[in-house]
C-alpha cells in the first residue's frame, strides 16, 4: 500500500478513475478503497475476499467503487500517468540506445481460469486438462509497461502485436520484438508499412526461406553464395495492392483493430487473394531481416536483452497475482481485462517505485565512484524486481488479536439442554 501511495503522489494516477455514470455521482471514495480493489483484482484475490481481510474497508463501498470506477478506460488512464511520469526523469535514460530508438516487445503468459468462461481454452501443454487465457503484455526498453490485452490461450499472439503498437498513446515504438510465436509472414508486411521495423526472435532461423525478386537461377549465374528459396510474385501484389493499402489505412486511422482484420482474412477455408497478396508482401521484409540477422551480432543481441526483460516482467506478475494458485477468478472477458489491468497498474507501480527508490541512493552516494558503481549496476540490472516490496501484507499477531472476540465457552458445548437429547444419531427433542 505504500507503493501504490507514493507513486499516487508522484503520477496522481487516481485522478484517472472518473464515475461511468454521468449523473447521481457520490463523492470520491477514499484512496484505500481504490488500492483495495486494485489488490483484490491485480493479485487474484478477488474483491469480496479483500474486504473481508482487510480492516477499516466496507465490503459495499468497495463493491461500489469497483462497479462505478474499475472501468477498461480509467484502468488504462491510470497506466498512461504512470508511465509519462517516469519518461521525465533521469534514471530510466540509462537504458536508452544510442541511436535514441525506442525498443519494445511482447509476449503472452498464460493464466489458467477458475471458472466457467466462454473466452478461456484448452491448451494441455500449459493448463493440463483445464482451460486458460494469455494476458499478452507490451514492455519498453526502459521497462516501462505501455499497453496489455487478453486473449484466448488458443489464438496466434501475432495477430495482437499491432494492436498494442497502434493504440497505446504513451510509448511511439520504432522496433518491436517478439518470440516465434508472435511472428507470422503477414505481420512483417504490416508492420513495414505501418513504419515499424519488426525483428523478432525465429526459432531455427539459419534454415528459414530466403525469397528475392529474380529466379534463384539468376543468383546461381552470378556465383552467389547465399540462394534464394523462391522468388516473389509481384504480379499478385499488383492486382491486390490497392487493397492492402486500404487494410493498413483502416488499421492506421483506428477504424478497426489488426487483430479484427487478421481474424477475418484468416477464417475463411479458402483464403481470399488479399491475404495471399499481403502474404507475399511479408516474404520480402522478412528475407531482408534474416540477412540482417545473420550478419549483425548488435542486433541479435538487442533483441535477446528486450526480450529478456519481458521475462522478468513474467516473473514479477507471477509474484504479484499471487492470490488464488494464480488462477483468474473472472470469466467474462471484460473482467479478465480489468484484472489485467490492475495487475499492469501494479506493476508500473513496482517499477515506478524502484526508478524513486534507486535514484534517492544514487544522489545520496558518498563519492562519485559510489555514484559510477550504482549506475552501471543499474544499467546492467532491472528495476522490475519486488524482492524489497512485501507483497502479502501482514499478520497481526497483537495480544489484542488474540483474545476471544466471541465468548466461546466450554461449559456450554457440554450442556446437554442446549441441544436436547440424541438417540442413535437423531434428535429428538431439547
Amino acid at each position: 500500500m505504500e507503493v501504490l501511495a507514493t507513486v499516487n503522489r508522484f503520477a496522481h494516477f487516481l485522478e484517472a478513475f472518473v464515475p461511468w455514470r454521468g449523473t447521481h455521482t457520490r463523492s470520491k471514495p477514499p484512496d484505500r478503497t481504490f488500492f483495495a480493489g486494485m489488490t483484490g483484482y491485480g493479485c487474484c484475490i478477488g474483491t469480496r475476499k479483500i474486504a473481508s481481510i482487510s480492516s477499516g474497508l466496507s465490503e459495499a463501498e468497495l463493491e461500489s467503487t469497483i462497479n462505478g470506477d474499475f472501468t477498461l478506460d480509467n484502468l488504462h488512464g491510470a497506466n498512461d500517468r504512470i508511465v509519462p511520469c517516469m519518461e521525465h526523469w533521469a534514471l530510466p535514460h540509462v537504458y536508452r540506445h544510442a541511436d535514441g530508438l525506442v525498443h519494445t516487445s511482447s509476449d503472452g503468459q498464460k493464466f489458467e481460469v477458475a471458472v466457467d468462461s466462454r473466452h478461456a481454452r484448452y491448451a494441455f501443454k500449459y493448463f493440463g486438462q483445464d482451460q486458460g487465457v494469455s494476458a499478452s503484455t507490451f514492455i519498453a526498453m526502459r521497462h516501462f509497461l505501455p499497453y496489455s490485452l487478453i486473449m484466448s490461450a488458443a489464438e496466434h499472439e501475432a495477430h495482437e502485436v499491432i494492436d498494442g503498437l497502434m493504440h497505446n498513446e504513451v510509448v511511439k515504438s520504432a522496433s518491436h520484438s517478439t518470440d516465434t510465436s508472435g511472428y507470422s509472414e503477414i505481420l512483417f508486411g504490416a508492420m513495414h508499412l505501418l513504419g515499424f521495423a519488426f525483428a523478432p526472435r525465429i526459432k531455427h532461423f539459419a534454415t528459414g526461406q530466403l525469397y528475392a525478386f529474380q529466379k534463384r537461377k539468376r543468383y546461381e549465374q552470378q556465383g552467389d553464395k547465399m540462394l534464394p528459396a523462391a522468388s516473389s510474385k509481384p504480379e499478385l501484389l499488383a492486382d491486390q495492392w490497392d487493397e492492402i493499402l486500404r487494410c493498413l489505412a483502416t488499421i492506421n486511422r483506428k477504424e478497426a483493430t489488426a487483430s479484427q482484420l487478421f481474424k477475418r482474412l484468416n477464417s475463411s477455408s479458402r483464403q481470399p487473394p488479399l491475404y495471399h497478396a499481403r502474404k507475399e508482401f511479408g516474404k520480402i521484409p522478412k528475407s531482408d531481416f534474416l540477412l540482417r540477422y545473420t550478419d549483425i551480432l548488435a542486433l541479435r543481441q538487442a533483441v535477446e536483452k528486450q526480450l529478456n526483460k519481458g521475462e522478468s516482467m513474467k516473473k514479477l506478475a507471477r509474484a504479484v497475482s499471487f492470490g488464488n494458485t494464480q488462477e483468474f477468478l473472472y470469466g467474462e472477458k471484460v473482467e479478465q481485462e480489468s484484472a489485467a489491468g490492475c495487475q499492469r497498474l501494479m506493476k508500473n507501480a513496482i517499477i515506478c517505485w524502484n526508478y524513486l527508490y534507486l535514484t534517492h541512493k544514487i544522489a545520496d552516494a558518498d563519492s562519485e565512484e559510489r555514484r559510477q558503481e550504482l549506475l552501471l549496476a543499474v544499467r546492467h540490472g532491472s528495476v522490475g524486481t519486488w524482492h524489497p516490496i512485501n507483497l502479502h501484507g501482514e499478520s497481526d499477531f497483537s495480544d489484542e488479536k488474540l483474545q476471544d472476540s466471541i465468548g466461546l465457552h466450554a461449559s456450554t458445548i457440554l450442556a446437554e439442554n442446549v441441544l436436547g437429547q440424541w438417540e442413535d444419531g437423531v434428535l429428538l427433542a431439547r
